[in-house]
C-alpha cells in the first residue's frame, strides 16, 4: 500500500512553534547550501524537516570511509557516490515535491552566480580549507544582499556568525583580502570562534595537519550546528526574532557545557583578535614542524 505524501502532515508537527501561514513562508523559500559534507547534508535534511522546499546544493565530492563519524549521508552503500546526489535522494524521501538545484561540480567564480540566483538565505557549509570558493561567494552574497548564515563544528560545539544585509560583511570582519592560505585559515579560526571554548580538549593536536588540509571532527559538532543554523534561517526568513549579526556572534561549546556570546567589533582589527592570531601563529608554526 503506498500512502500519498502529504506536505501539510508532514509538518503539522512544526504547527505551535510556527502558525500555518508561517509554514507556507517557509515552503516558498529558497536555500543555497554549499558543501554536502559533515554540516551541510545534515543541514540540508534539518531545514528540509523544518519544511523548506527549495534549495540549491553544491559539492564535487565522493563519500569514503573517513566520512563515517560525521557525515549522515556516509554509508558502506554510498561509499564512492556523489554526495549531492545522495543528499538528493535522502532530501527528497523527506519531500518528494522538493525543487532541488544541484551543482556537482561545487561552486566556482562561472557557476556562483546562477547557484545564488533566486536565493532567500545562503548557509555555508564549505570546507574549512576552501577559501576562494568561500571568499567569492560571501562577497557575492554582500553584493546581493543575500543574507549569509556560517556555523563552524568545533570540537563539540558550534560557533555561529550571520552576515546580513547592509551590516558588516565577511570581509570586514575576516580581513582576508590577498593573504595566504595559512594565514586566511588562521584569521577564519580565530574569528569565526573568539572564545577558542573547543581549545582546551583538543588531546592530540597533532591531528590537525594543515599541509595534508585535515583535522579531526565529531558528529556532535555537525548536528548541533544544524541545529543552530537552521533556527537561524527560520528567524531570518521569517524576519521573526532577534539576529545576532557580525561583529556578534555566538559559541556553544555542550562537552564544557558553556555558551559564549562575542562581540568583535572591526573583526579581526579588533585588539584581542591580534593577540590571539599572534598566538595562533606561533601554534601553527609549531605544527608545521611536526608534520
Amino acid at each position: 500500500m503506498t500512502i500519498p505524501f502529504s506536505y501539510d502532515q508532514a509538518f503539522s508537527r512544526n504547527i505551535g512553534w510556527l502558525t500555518p501561514q508561517e509554514q507556507t513562508l517557509l515552503r516558498g523559500k529558497r536555500v543555497a547550501i554549499a558543501g554536502a559534507g559533515g554540516v551541510g547534508a545534515v543541514h540540508l535534511l534539518t531545514l528540509a524537516r523544518l519544511g523548506v522546499a527549495h534549495f540549491h546544493i553544491a559539492d564535487f565530492d565522493h563519500y569514503d570511509i573517513p566520512n563515517f563519524n560525521r557525515q549522515v549521508g556516509a554509508f558502506m552503500s554510498t561509499v564512492g557516490q556523489p554526495k549531492v546526489a545522495v543528499m538528493e535522494h535522502m532530501a527528497k524521501d523527506i519531500n518528494p515535491e522538493m525543487d532541488i538545484k544541484v551543482f556537482p561540480q561545487g561552486i566556482d567564480e562561472g557557476n556562483l552566480p546562477a547557484f545564488l540566483d533566486g536565493v532567500d538565505l545562503y548557509v555555508d557549509a564549505l570546507d574549512f580549507f576552501a577559501f576562494s570558493a568561500r571568499q567569492q561567494v560571501f562577497a557575492l552574497c554582500a553584493a546581493r544582499a543575500i543574507p549569509a548564515t556560517t556555523v563552524a563544528p568545533l570540537g563539540m560545539g558550534a560557533a555561529l556568525l550571520n552576515f546580513l544585509p547592509g551590516q558588516m560583511t565577511f570581509e570586514e570582519y575576516f580581513q582576508w583580502g590577498d593573504k595566504p592560505e595559512l594565514e586566511k585559515a588562521l584569521r577564519f579560526l580565530v574569528g569565526v570562534a573568539p572564545a577558542g571554548l573547543h581549545r582546551p580538549y583538543l588531546v592530540l593536536p597533532e591531528t590537525l595537519n594543515l599541509k595534508e588540509r585535515r583535522g579531526p571532527s565529531t558528529i556532535m559538532a555537525c548536528q548541533l550546528c544544524a541545529g543552530v543554523a537552521a533556527t537561524q534561517a527560520l528567524k531570518i526568513l521569517l524576519k521573526r526574532g532577534k539576529v545576532l549579526a557580525a561583529p556578534h556572534g555566538m559559541q556553544y561549546d555542550a562537552y564544557r557545557d558553556k555558551l559564549v556570546r562575542t562581540w568583535r567589533p572591526w573583526g579581526n582589527r579588533h585588539p584581542l583578535q591580534f593577540l590571539a592570531m599572534a598566538m595562533g601563529r606561533r601554534m601553527m608554526a609549531k605544527l608545521l614542524r611536526q608534520s
